[in-house]
């Protein structure tokens, strides 16, 4: 837990960063990349994930590219604060779009704190309305990074993420199986379940 007299010592040399966008646009692979290259100059960090999140590994964060650094899966962001050492100097959150809306608050004290906070998730969900808590804490951010991903059906920029199963849940976990980045043109919330994957010329 964070002391008071660290906050007010450090208190200068916090902010907050966001790396947003769809479905396979690289946010969770910026993320370990960020997180790495502090690791690699000796900065104390930690990284985090929601406890939901199990797709590729409990205690770490991987990418789609298989990517990988370790992190303390959480159940809220109130476990998060809690679980944030004194010494760190850089968090990061992966998945932020799973965590509840205090995230947006804990991200602020912790950054106050002087800590580097370093959030990335989906800005918005299956049906293309934000996701929150990330608009949220994108209005909060110092810095925000929008991330592309390659729209599956033409090729085009990815800035939607396609349910191709058919719920109506608004989180539901998987990967290339459960979803496709989609351009503007390509992106149909409205879209019947896919079947096959058919790729446009362009």
């Amino acid at each position: 837990m964070l002391r008071s007299d660290a906050m007010h010592r450090r208190a200068d040399q916090g902010w907050i960063e966001v790396i947003c966008g769809p479905m396979f646009s690289g946010k969770s692979e910026e993320l370990i990349r960020r997180v790495t290259r502090y690791r690699i100059g000796r900065v104390p960090t930690q990284t985090f994930k929601p406890s939901l999140d199990v797709r590729y590994a409990v205690g770490e964060v991987v990418s789609h590219s298989r990517l990988t650094t370790a992190a303390e899966p959480v159940a809220d962001s109130a476990e998060l604060l809690r679980a944030v050492e004194d010494r760190t100097v850089v968090v990061g959150i992966d998945e932020g779009q799973f965590f509840d809306e205090g995230l947006v608050d804990v991200a602020s004290v912790l950054a106050g704190a002087g800590k580097k906070v370093i959030v990335a998730g989906l800005d918005l969900d299956y049906l293309g309305r934000p996701f929150e808590p990330i608009p949220s804490l994108m209005v909060r951010a110092e810095y925000v990074t929008k991330s592309l991903a390659v729209c599956h059906r033409c090729g085009g920029p990815g800035l939607f993420t396609q349910r191709v199963v058919d719920s109506d849940e608004l989180v539901v976990l998987g990967a290339t199986d459960a979803y496709e980045a989609r351009c503007r043109r390509c992106y149909d919330p409205a879209e019947a379940v896919q079947t096959t994957l058919e790729v446009e010329s362009a």
